[in-house]
């Protein structure tokens, strides 16, 4: 599956952005998605996952209340609705697949084969 990345920009802080992710291929309600983040100068971190098939969906403490994750499996595209952004938030947000069951953490990048390109967020203070 090849993943697209889009909707970052620039926004002050305490404003919103949509980000989407657009999947190539079927069957799209089969994959975990995931959302993971790279600020300048830090390692990749874990945002956020919506597991497969319809299961749970998981967000990393630090978004928890200002970011959702959904996903339209008609459209095989997710989205990561960011609000009440902060200037921490400042990164490039990238979308990542799993075809298979993650038997460990969603929170770990080599659970996932897929990746798109990045969106760069920006938050100004």
């Amino acid at each position: 599956v090849q993943l697209q990345a889009s909707g970052g920009g620039l926004v002050q802080a305490g404003g919103s952005l949509r980000l989407s992710c657009a999947a190539s291929g079927r069957a799209f309600s089969r994959y975990t998605m995931a959302w993971f983040r790279q600020a300048p100068g830090r390692e990749r971190e874990f945002v956020a996952a919506s597991r497969r098939n319809g299961g749970r969906t998981y967000y990393a403490d630090s978004v928890k209340g200002r970011f959702t994750l959904s996903r339209d499996n008609a459209e095989n595209t997710a989205y990561l609705q960011l609000n009440s952004l902060k200037p921490e938030d400042t990164a490039v947000y990238y979308c990542a697949a799993a075809s298979t069951e993650i038997l460990s953490s969603v929170g770990l990048e080599g659970a996932y084969a897929y990746w798109g390109q990045g969106t760069l967020v920006t938050v100004s203070s």
